[in-house]
């Protein structure tokens, strides 16, 4: 196929992967303006969709926005913030001022102390080298905290471009479509005000006559267990509402599995509640440590699930992480899972695919 290029955002058209960029079905070829399938959603139907792109065609693509003279807004999944932070973010973006909106605040419990999680976001940011200019929680399906953001957002760019980047499976495309809901009040700005000319795969939303909102192509983050799952047991371990937690009353030596894609030893100390905050379809499962191998190589994808068949033959192989909590109420987190919260005198060992590196804070909670 000779190379033809997307009317709308200026990437190469290809007809074989419906999540790169630049896909469009066959059918589609014969027509006279060619677009992907992301600007003919956006013309057509008001809809922005994700489409992903690995960090090393990402850095490549964005170099425009260190030369820019832009606000950036950086969509970070509140249940996985170590996948979903792009750690070269301030070398990518250089001096422009960063904002960070952690998404899914809607699926946290109500009990959830927002300020705690607001400030762990921002060292978390720090950190990874990110210094951002301010810290939003929002939702993207639900629209909490997306008018001050707006405001924020109105102030910080002061009449300059806003570029929008972040991970796959972060809700970004949802996260723009209420953000120009919000800041036009139209839900069909995007059809009436749509224009072809971007380059490189990015869609620019012109906010006014000089400037846009430019939406950015998700980065594949291989450190997101999302992507060494199914896409059906993606849609058990990712929530749908608020968690509830669960609890256990552990004596050390006992097992706690989440499914069969993580797992917790309580090693030693007395025995205490282990608080697991998980999306609600997730099946947790406790044990004798002594029984812990026998029953994972045993049960892996029946009792012990997810995951499934085709997620077997996708996860990484594990990794153990050991820490000694002191007393003061501690989150243990599974990134892209959930956490669990102790508050005694304990040692642990976690249990991960290696790719998604477990850590430990302060309880948000």
């Amino acid at each position: 196929m000779e190379n033809i290029y997307c009317q709308g955002c200026g990437v190469l058209i290809q007809t074989t992967d419906p999540k790169a960029p630049g896909y469009t079905p066959k059918s589609s070829l014969e027509k006279e303006d060619i677009l992907c399938r992301r600007c003919f959603r956006l013309k057509h139907y008001n809809e922005i969709q994700d489409v992903s792109v690995s960090d090393d065609d990402f850095l490549k693509m964005i170099s425009s926005i260190r030369n820019a003279d832009a606000l950036v807004v950086h969509v970070i999944d509140i249940f996985d913030v170590s996948g979903s932070l792009i750690k070269s973010l301030q070398r990518i973006t250089g001096n422009n001022p960063i904002v960070l909106a952690g998404n899914k605040v809607d699926l946290l419990p109500k009990s959830t102390n927002k300020r705690k999680l607001t400030q762990w976001l921002r060292s978390s940011a720090n950190e990874a080298g990110i210094k951002a200019e301010d810290v939003f929680l929002i939702s993207s399906t639900k629209g909490h905290g997306i008018e001050e953001l707006t405001s924020s957002i109105e102030a910080l760019r002061q009449g300059k471009d806003v570029y929008v980047v972040g991970t796959t499976n972060v809700g970004k495309s949802t996260f723009i479509n209420r953000l120009i809901k919000q800041s036009t009040g139209y839900s069909d700005v995007i059809t009436t005000s749509y224009f072809p000319g971007t380059t490189l795969g990015f869609i620019e939303i012109p906010l006014d006559e000089k400037t846009a909102l430019i939406d950015t192509p998700g980065i594949v983050n291989r450190q997101q267990i999302a992507h060494y799952v199914s896409d059906q047991d993606l849609k058990i371990i990712t929530p749908k509402k608020e968690i509830k937690a669960k609890v256990y009353q552990l004596n050390d030596q006992q097992t706690l599995f989440f499914g069969g894609l993580a797992r917790l030893d309580f090693i030693k100390g007395d025995r205490q509640p282990f608080v697991c905050y998980f999306a609600n379809e997730l099946p947790i499962h406790r044990t004798k440590l002594e029984n812990a191998d026998e029953l994972y190589n045993n049960q892996i994808g029946e009792l012990l699930s997810p995951p499934d068949k085709e997620t077997i033959g996708k996860l990484p192989e594990w990794t153990t992480s050991t820490f000694r909590i002191t007393g003061e109420k501690t989150d243990i987190v599974f990134p892209g899972l959930g956490w669990v919260s102790v508050s005694g005198n304990a040692s642990v060992a976690a249990h991960s695919p290696k790719e998604a590196a477990i850590s430990i804070r302060k309880s948000l909670l």
